[in-house]
């Protein structure tokens, strides 16, 4: 069986239902019995420790809880073949409508309890709790507490579980906290709950042992699985309603629990479809917060939604039919089943057929029969005795012969105690063979449970190690994970850098050439420009020096005829005298012999020296 809920809206007939159309309540308790039935264990062999688990009692323990329960006659007894069950409860499920599950364990004992609760203004109030009636001063009853278990599942804390043993029973448990179960009613609702009611049914399982006869005595092996039955009060509008005073206070209570609820759902499936990872707020109402961890996984929720066709309430229907298409898109997650214990299956099974075989291999050797039986094949093995009906006084062969029957009969019942003395005393020599081999056993059972206990530990420490292996390598993992994708980050950085130092290598090949090229280009222009100003530096020296020449001629005319003047002059009438010769005025011919006669032209010149000649070519 497995942990879920069951929300249902609207009337309360879809839990309970009627005589012959049982509702979800009888037909589960009928499934559940039908399936555990020859397996139950007796009762007070379960116990809750009010900390939402199960103990396990001894059958001595639990042999004085039930005579304690019938000398006390607080627990309503299991109906029996003797006391006929109400009509009433035996009628909600027909016969051809029973089922039961094909897969129950058969090496496990079961026992089921039932809890019954309602949420009235926000409160919670146990409604099988038997509180003592003042008519002087009567007490409200007081409300319970949730609590949080070792498991981190909520319970309420302080609530009545009462073990039951039948359909019967459990709906007889039912219908006594049913009649505490706050009603009222209203304009559209003659019995309208006021509350909202959980009806809660724990099933604990504990294992046999490895013999099969007696139920495993270890708590941790008690798996326990409950089914909650929870039927929501209905939301209501006030307008159609009339409701006032208390009642108005009902139904904002009620309609804020179910907006609550609403809103758990509505963020759960924002969660899961959007990824985000909002708070839901479970504490807002005691129905969530109850039922916390159902959403949360731990279990499955199933939710019944009951509408009304009639027109007026549309609104509302389409409400909560969109409220209902909306919880179909939540999905939870499962948490996986653990094993319950490490035994073979088929104990109980094969203990019954070992005890059948017993007894019929010692029916066969003569074993147990009955007194009565034995005690009439005895008399007839013995000799049959005369008459001994004396008609004549001197009858002297009577006597003597039942004498003789009587001495045979006491010989045979000597050598039948002789031989019954042997064999009790060949039964209580194999008696105490038995006695000396089981104790051999049992100090053999006691060594090799000391060496299993050793290996247990062994095995617990290895779990443990092998846990601690787990974690460290998931945490190498994990650190080899970030690792890797440094790894990768890097890796990518330096292709990405090998990239752009390729580029820029080509981009820098590119810009050498290219300088290179410049330079050449440079070096060949200033070769070029080199030349071409010394060879206009010459043609103006030359030039300047032609015409400085030609006006050193000029003057040197000049100063001739001067000369000559005033030669001619201071003589007088003296003799003509030869005319002194006309100086050669230079020629350009000499200029070009000199150009002819160059040396090649020197190596290329530095751009500061060419500047210079630029800015002074007149100064030579």
């Amino acid at each position: 069986l497995e942990k879920f809920d069951t929300f249902s809206y609207g009337k309360t007939f879809t839990m309970t239902g009627s005589p012959g159309e049982g509702g979800l309540l009888p037909r589960s308790l009928d499934m559940i019995f039908n399936s555990i039935g020859p397996f139950q264990a007796k009762r007070f062999v379960f116990k809750p420790d009010d900390k939402n688990g199960m103990e396990i009692q001894s059958q001595v323990d639990a042999l004085l809880e039930r005579q304690k329960r019938d000398s006390q006659q607080a627990v309503p007894k299991t109906p029996s073949s003797r006391q006929k069950p109400d009509p009433e409860f035996a009628d909600m499920i027909s016969p051809d409508e029973a089922c039961k599950s094909e897969n129950v364990d058969e090496d496990g004992c079961y026992g089921v309890f039932v809890s019954y609760i309602e949420i009235y203004n926000n409160y919670i109030y146990d409604l099988l709790e038997d509180a003592p009636y003042d008519p002087i001063r009567p007490k409200p009853p007081q409300s319970k507490i949730l609590r949080e278990d070792q498991n981190h599942n909520m319970y309420v804390a302080g609530c009545t579980e009462v073990e039951v043993k039948s359909t019967e029973e459990a709906f007889e448990v039912f219908w006594k906290g049913q009649k505490k179960r706050r009603i009222a009613n209203t304009q559209l609702n003659r019995e309208s709950s006021r509350s909202h009611s959980v009806f809660t049914i724990k099933l604990a399982q504990a294992p046999l042992d490895a013999d099969g006869d007696h139920i495993l005595q270890d708590k941790n092996q008690v798996n326990v699985s409950q089914l909650c039955l929870v039927d929501l009060a209905g939301s209501e509008r006030t307008n159609r309603t009339r409701a006032e005073g208390s009642r108005l206070r009902e139904a904002g209570n009620i309609n804020q629990s179910l907006m609550t609820l609403r809103t758990c759902i509505e963020v759960l499936r924002e969660n899961q479809m959007c990824g985000t990872n909002k708070m839901v707020p479970y504490r807002d109402s005691k129905v969530t917060h109850l039922f916390k961890n159902y959403f949360d996984g731990e279990g499955k929720v199933r939710m019944i939604v009951c509408v009304n066709p009639n027109a007026d309430d549309y609104e509302e229907t389409v409400l909560v039919m969109r409220f209902a298409e909306m919880t179909q898109e939540v999905e939870v997650a499962r948490p996986v089943d653990r094993p319950i214990c490490g035994l073979a299956p088929g104990r109980r099974h094969r203990n019954q057929a070992f005890r059948d075989e017993l007894s019929r291999r010692l029916e066969e050797r003569g074993g147990p029969i009955d007194d009565r039986v034995l005690m009439t094949q005895l008399i007839e093995s013995l000799p049959d005795l005369p008459t001994c009906e004396l008609v004549d006084p001197a009858d002297d062969q009577t006597l003597p012969r039942m004498i003789e029957v009587l001495e045979r009969r006491h010989q045979i019942r000597q050598m039948m105690t002789e031989q019954f003395n042997k064999t009790a005393n060949t039964v209580k020599s194999m008696l105490q063979q038995f006695d000396s081999q089981l104790s051999a056993k049992d100090y053999f059972l006691h060594d090799q449970q000391s060496k299993l206990n050793e290996k247990d530990k062994v095995i617990l420490s290895q779990k443990t190690e092998i846990e601690r292996l787990e974690k460290k390598s998931k945490t190498l993992e994990y650190k080899i994970d970030i690792l890797q994708k440094t790894t990768d980050m890097y890796e990518q950085d330096k292709r990405a850098l090998q990239q752009e130092l390729q580029t820029r290598e080509h981009r820098l090949q590119s810009e050498l050439s290219e300088r290179k090229r410049m330079e050449q280009r440079m070096q060949g222009a200033v070769t070029d420009t080199r030349l071409k100003w010394e060879k206009e530096c010459e043609r103006r020296v030359n030039a300047k020096q032609l015409e400085m020449q030609n006006k050193l001629w000029v003057k040197d005319e000049k100063l001739k005829q001067l000369k000559a003047i005033v030669t001619e002059s201071s003589s007088g009438g003296s003799a003509p005298t030869e005319r002194p010769e006309k100086p050669e005025r230079p020629s350009r011919e000499r200029d070009r012999n000199i150009q002819q006669k160059r040396s090649p032209s020197p190596s290329p010149l530095p751009v500061s020296y060419l500047l210079m000649l630029h800015v002074s070519p007149m100064c030579t």
